[in-house]
């Protein structure tokens, strides 16, 4: 079994409806979910001129390869009304993998850790709060570490109805 943080995200429609449902279809079809960061809002990173996020860090005990684990959750993605029309731009659902356990790879469709995690205040902040010291195999400092040395200077709050 391999532990994996997911980041959670959207900012269009019914953004905590839509990232329950993720959830709750990753726990059926991924693994377990162990853990889950509270939600916060996020200002957008990439393209500003868009609404506020929701975003949300979970912790998955999964027993399947990352490249099956991608698979899923891009479904995930597609049946919940997931569209790329541009890149960092809005979205009904966004999953990223943040880590697979302490796994390093890079192909043509899969980047572990991810590669901008460090440079992500809206990734870190939930991170940190479920894992804080779970270190980076690349960067060698953990998620605690990684947000307080973060040059993001997004918005990042929690959310409330």
């Amino acid at each position: 079994m391999a532990t994996i943080y997911l980041l959670l995200g959207a900012n269009l429609g019914d953004r905590l409806s839509t990232m329950q449902r993720a959830a709750t279809l990753v726990g059926e079809r991924v693994g377990a979910v162990t853990k889950g960061s509270s939600v916060y809002q996020t200002a957008p990173w990439g393209v500003e001129e868009q609404p506020a996020f929701l975003n949300q860090a979970l912790a998955v005990e999964t027993a399947l390869a990352p490249e099956e684990v991608l698979r899923h959750l891009l479904d995930i993605e597609y049946e919940l009304g997931r569209v790329r029309y541009e890149r960092w731009g809005a979205r009904d659902i966004d999953i990223d993998m943040l880590y697979y356990s302490d796994l390093v790879m890079d192909t043509a469709r899969l980047t572990l850790p991810h590669p901008r995690l460090h440079e992500r205040r809206f990734a870190l902040v939930p991170l940190a709060e479920i894992a804080p010291d779970f270190v980076h195999p690349v960067l060698g400092v953990d998620n605690a570490t990684l947000l307080k040395q973060c040059p993001d200077e997004g918005e990042v709050g929690l959310f409330s109805e």
